[in-house]
């Protein structure tokens, strides 16, 4: 407990010496960008591959050091030793330690400039793949030719390197105060609420602890700090939405709370929701859901993933009462997730209708995405296969699309608004968008995953979009999280509204529509 609150009051100093921008401003006067909005973003992922570049520092983006060792096969060096910031303290001979920044980037990809990398200490560091421009004591100027390598090939153990800071062009002298891309904070200026799901690395978490989640102090944010989403919501005037640990105690609950009431401007209110798609098998979260829910006497007899859906609930309440006892309850939407095929089944009868989970409930959140998951082999009642669907053309998949998708999500979304109206609840979407993917062995075919790739830039998509966004607001639905802001496409899907940082709207037409309609859609 002393450790974590050492690292609040450095985390508070930090703010108050713009080391993370600035503090809240609570003189109630400066405008709130995105208080107009009804559309919210979900943020994409922090890790070394993100194409969106959303900080100056890529130290920030980085994974944990990978040990090399001369002779030996990828990442098989002897294991590091690091101090507890995580920095190299020795090197074993013929050994070094290794980043790799900007992964998968092409050239083009690549911010136009002279990169810096800092450090301080003594020690020797290296760069792969990029042209050097200028090298000193604790400076090396650089220019990547797309993805790269930082190296640490000498250690002093009395005085190892540390402090490294990877840094985009132009910021060498503001990096310290100027902790968001300035291109980043415009893409998104304007939308309602930051959906930090992603951000904050929920699906599958680990952290149980308050005093192991990161704070600005650490070099890697595989999670990020609290006190730079909120820096980022009040620069933006966006609304936070954040997905609590399932693992999470109650003090880790709670001093995350007040964390962000002393950080986050106090006109901005917080959706608080219990970790991320509990209703799904596929994730850990869900998992263990059902195992506590199994094991709880309450809910004998019942089938698990019953059981898991009540559980599910009383603990959601849980983290609502917490958090509205820290910042009150009129800054606190308590947001009830789950999955928007269900039915009125599960999200009346096993959610807000249980007596009691309505009246601590603000909203109803599902994800009625437009879905396209094709197998590689057609189930037995039918239906697609991905090499039928290979031999389409784009107009014939978004056809599919207008057709099938759509009519079908509309229909989840009404059935929703019904729920949430009955209950005098809200209703919200954590997520949404296409869902074009291949799944169970479907995600293997090339042609049709260049078929779902070409589909998603189409200008037809755009328009897609325009029609979904309306029947959202037709049957009552309230802020609309889309997924996600920015991702390059792969075989597990096109989630991005944007492929990378550097594309044009004009060439995005998921993001060129979402942004028409949210001018035409204020709130």
């Amino acid at each position: 407990m002393l450790v974590r609150t050492l690292a609040f009051v450095i985390c508070t100093a930090l703010l108050a010496a713009g080391e993370i921008g600035p503090a809240p401003d609570r003189s109630g006067i400066a405008p709130l960008a995105g208080a107009g909005s009804r559309l919210g973003i979900n943020l994409d992922g922090i890790a070394d591959w993100n194409s969106e570049l959303p900080f100056v520092d890529l130290m920030h983006l980085g994974r944990p050091w990978i040990s090399q060792q001369q002779g030996k096969p990828w990442g098989k060096g002897p294991e590091l030793q690091l101090d507890a910031a995580g920095w190299v303290q020795r090197l074993e001979p013929g050994c070094r330690a290794e980043q790799i920044l900007l992964t998968n980037a092409s050239p083009e990809q690549v911010p136009p400039g002279e990169f810096v990398l800092l450090w301080q200490g003594d020690g020797d560091l290296a760069l792969g793949n990029a042209d050097i421009v200028a090298s000193s004591a604790g400076r090396i100027a650089f220019r990547p030719k797309g993805q790269f390598f930082l190296q640490i090939t000498r250690v002093n153990a009395d005085n190892p390197p540390r402090d490294i800071r990877v840094l985009l062009p132009g910021h060498e002298q503001d990096h310290q105060r100027q902790v968001f891309r300035p291109g980043f904070l415009e893409r998104w200026r304007g939308f309602g609420i930051l959906r930090f799901m992603d951000w904050m690395h929920t699906n599958g978490s680990e952290i149980a602890r308050w005093e192991d989640y990161p704070t600005p102090a650490a070099w890697r944010w595989n999670r990020v700090p609290v006190p730079v989403m909120t820096d980022l919501c009040n620069r933006l005037g966006a609304e936070p939405w954040f997905c609590m640990p399932h693992l999470a105690d109650d003090a880790f609950v709670r001093s995350f709370a007040a964390q962000v009431k002393e950080t986050l401007d106090p006109r901005l209110r917080v959706h608080v929701e219990f970790s991320n798609e509990v209703w799904n098998g596929m994730f850990a979260q869900s998992r263990w859901a059902e195992q506590q829910a199994v094991a709880d006497p309450r809910w004998k007899g019942l089938k698990p993933w019953e059981a898991k859906a009540l559980y599910f609930a009383q603990r959601s309440l849980q983290i609502f009462r917490i958090w509205r006892e820290v910042l009150g309850r009129e800054r606190v939407v308590g947001v009830l997730a789950w999955q928007a095929a269900s039915g009125e089944y599960w999200l009346d009868g096993r959610l807000l209708g249980v007596d009691g989970v309505a009246a601590e409930t603000d909203a109803l959140a599902i994800a009625p995405y437009m879905t396209m998951c094709v197998p590689a082999k057609a189930g037995k009642a039918g239906g697609l296969d991905a090499a039928t669907v290979a031999g389409w053309n784009v107009g014939q998949v978004l056809d599919h699309v207008e057709t099938q998708a759509l009519p079908q999500c509309i229909g989840w979304m009404r059935t929703a608004a019904a729920v949430a109206a009955k209950h005098k609840v809200q209703l919200l979407a954590y997520e949404g968008g296409q869902h074009l993917v291949g799944v169970q062995g479907g995600e293997n075919d090339e042609a049709m995953t260049r078929l779902f790739h070409a589909a998603n830039r189409d200008p037809r998509m755009g328009s897609l979009y325009t029609r979904y966004l309306d029947a959202w607001k037709e049957v009552g639905g309230g802020a609309f999280c889309l997924f996600a802001s920015c991702g390059r496409p792969s075989k597990w899907g096109s989630w991005g509204l944007m492929e990378a940082w550097n594309q044009p709207v004009d060439a995005a037409p998921k993001l060129q529509a979402v942004l028409a309609w949210m001018r035409a859609h204020p709130r």
